[in-house]
C-alpha cells in the first residue's frame, strides 16, 4: 500500500513538472513572438525587404572578431558594468496637460515625450528581464520608476525594432488595457502585436520616410542602422528612429543605432530639432556597427541639426538600466559630456522617473558621479 502510494506521489509530481515545462515553453514561445511566417505579409513590398530579410542601406556586421574574445569579455567583466550602490530614481512628475516641450526618461530606451500639448511614449519595457524567460536574461539594475497603470493618457506608442529591450509582451499587453493609444511601428512588428491580442485598429505598421498622424503630430518613420529578431531568425522585421513633429516642436528618437551618414540627410529633410534622444550605451568594438558610441551621439545630434552642435538639446537614453555590454556603467554619460563640451552641445542627464521641461531645464545634478 505504501509503494503504491509513493509510485502515485512520483507520479503526480512527475506530471506536475512536466506541465510546468510545457507552461514555460509555451510562455517562451510566446514572447518571442510571430512567426516568421505571419510575418512576411505585412514586410514584403518594403524596398529594405528582400531574401525574406531587411537589410541596413550600409554593409554592416552585427559582429566584428577584433580585440579581446568576446568570452574574454565575458569572464573578465565582473561588476564592471554595474552601479556601486542602488540607481536613484525620481518621482514622474505628470502635469494635467502636456508641455510645449518636455521628457520623462524611465530608464533604457523608455521615455515619455511631451510635445505640443501631447505624449508620445517610447520603447517601453516594463519587466524584470529582457528576455523571453522571466528566469534568465539580463535583469534590471533600478526598479520601474512608476506602474505602467499609473501613466498619464497617451496619444501614441512608437517602437523603434523588436530586441527584447525595446519591445515586451507584457508591457504591450499592459498598455493595451490601461491605454487607447495605437502602437506606431516599423514594418513586421504589427505580426508580434497581433499575435500578443492587440487590436488591428490600434497597429501602424510603417516603412522608412513613411508618415502617420496622431492628433496634430506627424510620426516619421526613419532611417536607422542596425538589426531584428527575437530569436534563431534574424532581420525579420524593419528597425527605425523616430521623427515626432508637431506644429511648434520637433522631436526624434534615435531608438537603438549605429552611426551612418544617412543622419545629417534626416537632418536636411526633418531637422532641425528641439530635443534627441539618442542611444549612448551598449557599444563595443565588437559591434560598432549597430550600437554607436557616446562621441558618434555627439556627431550624430550635429548631423540631425544640419551641422550645428550646439542646437537643440541631447538627452541620452538606452544606458544604465540593463548590463548589455563590457563598458563600466557611467562611462557612458562621462564620455558624452566631455564630448558634448567640446562643441557646446547641450545635454541633458535624467535620473530615472525624472521629467525634464526642456524649455525651462533645472540644474543639472550628477547624480551618477557617485555611482560610477
Amino acid at each position: 500500500m505504501r509503494i503504491g502510494i509513493k509510485s502515485a506521489i512520483a507520479a503526480a509530481a512527475g506530471l506536475a513538472g512536466v506541465a510546468a515545462l510545457v507552461r514555460v515553453g509555451t510562455d517562451l514561445s510566446s514572447a518571442m513572438g510571430a512567426s516568421t511566417t505571419a510575418i512576411v505579409p505585412h514586410a514584403k513590398g518594403s524596398a529594405r525587404y528582400r531574401g525574406k530579410r531587411f537589410h541596413n542601406t550600409e554593409p554592416s556586421s552585427q559582429f566584428v572578431t577584433t580585440g579581446p574574445s568576446i568570452v574574454t569579455s565575458f569572464l573578465t567583466r565582473g561588476r564592471l558594468g554595474r552601479p556601486r550602490s542602488p540607481i536613484p530614481l525620481a518621482t514622474p512628475l505628470a502635469p494635467a496637460r502636456p508641455a510645449e516641450l518636455a521628457v520623462t526618461w524611465y530608464g533604457h530606451s523608455s521615455a515619455l515625450i511631451e510635445i505640443d500639448g501631447h505624449r508620445v511614449l517610447t520603447d517601453p519595457v516594463w519587466s524584470q528581464r529582457v528576455s523571453p524567460s522571466r528566469l534568465i536574461g539580463p535583469a534590471r539594475l533600478h526598479p520601474t520608476p512608476v506602474g505602467i497603470e499609473a501613466l498619464p493618457q497617451i496619444d501614441a506608442v512608437v517602437v523603434s525594432h523588436d530586441h527584447y529591450d525595446h519591445l515586451d509582451k507584457t508591457t504591450v499587453m499592459a498598455l493595451v488595457r490601461t491605454q487607447r493609444a495605437p502602437f506606431v511601428v516599423p514594418k513586421g512588428i504589427g505580426a508580434h502585436l497581433r499575435h500578443w491580442g492587440v487590436p488591428d485598429d490600434r497597429i501602424v505598421e510603417l516603412d522608412w520616410d513613411e508618415q502617420a498622424t496622431v492628433g496634430a503630430l506627424t510620426l516619421t518613420c526613419t532611417e536607422a542602422r542596425h538589426f531584428s529578431g527575437r530569436g534563431l531568425v534574424r532581420n525579420p522585421t524593419l528597425w527605425s528612429s523616430w521623427v515626432i513633429a508637431g506644429p511648434q516642436r520637433t522631436v526624434f528618437f534615435g531608438g537603438d543605432t549605429g552611426y551612418t551618414p544617412r543622419f545629417a540627410e534626416i537632418g536636411t529633410r526633418h531637422g532641425p530639432f528641439d530635443l534627441t534622444l539618442l542611444p549612448v550605451g551598449a557599444y563595443d568594438e565588437h559591434w560598432p556597427d549597430i550600437h554607436m558610441n557616446p562621441e558618434e551621439a555627439v556627431r550624430m545630434h550635429a548631423d540631425l541639426n544640419r551641422g550645428e552642435p550646439g542646437s537643440g538639446v541631447l538627452v541620452p537614453v538606452h544606458w544604465a538600466t540593463f548590463n548589455l555590454a563590457f563598458h563600466p556603467w557611467a562611462e557612458p554619460v562621462t564620455r558624452l559630456l566631455a564630448a558634448a563640451g567640446e562643441v557646446d552641445t547641450k545635454v541633458s542627464v535624467p535620473m530615472p522617473g525624472q521629467r525634464i521641461d526642456v524649455l525651462r531645464p533645472a540644474s543639472q545634478r550628477q547624480w551618477w558621479l557617485r555611482l560610477a
